[in-house]
């Protein structure tokens, strides 16, 4: 997979997954959608680490600088 998340992007979907499972668990949201913030917490964990999200790709957006 090509590397298409920067640095301050890992970091900001660091900080929103880390906002979402404060929600999830403390119950700031209804039942259902407690499940909904564990896998957006997830997915933004997942492509923190990765350095690539499907979704960028799709769009052609990078945040990444790439040396050529």
């Amino acid at each position: 997979m090509k590397k298409n998340v920067g640095s301050i992007d890992k970091i900001i979907r660091l900080i929103i997954a880390v906002i979402a499972v404060y929600a999830a668990y403390t119950g700031m949201v209804a039942s259902p959608w407690n499940y909904v913030l564990y896998a957006v917490a997830a997915i933004m964990v997942a492509t923190s680490l990765m350095g690539s999200c499907p979704l960028f790709s799709i769009f052609g957006i990078g945040t990444c600088k790439i040396k050529e």
